[in-house]
């Protein structure tokens, strides 16, 4: 009975998100992937905690997957310089830290590039107050 339940809420949770992200602009897009890769941290911290170890290394690889297939592959490498370059290492030890904690079982990785995902989104959130950013991409004021 409730896995049919949870089955609907997942294919509506899907549909949401695919809708999203046929609607989003770039930076949305961005955003997304920040959020999904913070939201999946937060769910492996708490199947660690609760020694569900299957459940936290599924999530750990969902994290990963978005920071090195998403994240770190929209890292525009030729135009963004020496910033794209520091943001690019910085997703690798993120994903260096988290195979870590995977093996490890070490929540302070994980809680550790939790928190540098937030600093990522904060300053991402800083860009878009940018006025110039607002108008390329449309962004709410």
């Amino acid at each position: 009975m409730f896995a049919t339940s949870n089955k609907k809420t997942d294919a509506y949770s899907k549909v949401g998100l695919e809708t999203g992200v046929d609607s989003a602009n770039p930076y949305r897009l961005i955003t997304m992937l920040l959020d999904g890769a913070a939201f999946s941290l937060g769910r492996a911290a708490q199947a660690l905690k609760e020694k569900r170890i299957a459940e936290k290394g599924k999530e750990i690889s969902i994290a990963i997957d978005i920071i090195s297939s998403g994240l770190q592959a929209s890292v525009d490498l030729e135009a963004g310089g020496e910033i794209a370059e520091r943001l690019n290492s910085l997703y690798d030890y993120m994903c260096t830290r988290l195979l870590h904690a995977n093996l490890h079982n070490d929540l302070a990785a994980i809680q550790e590039v939790s928190s540098l995902l937030g600093e990522i989104k904060a300053g991402w959130e800083e860009i878009a107050n940018d006025p110039a950013v607002a108008s390329r991409y449309k962004l709410p004021a």
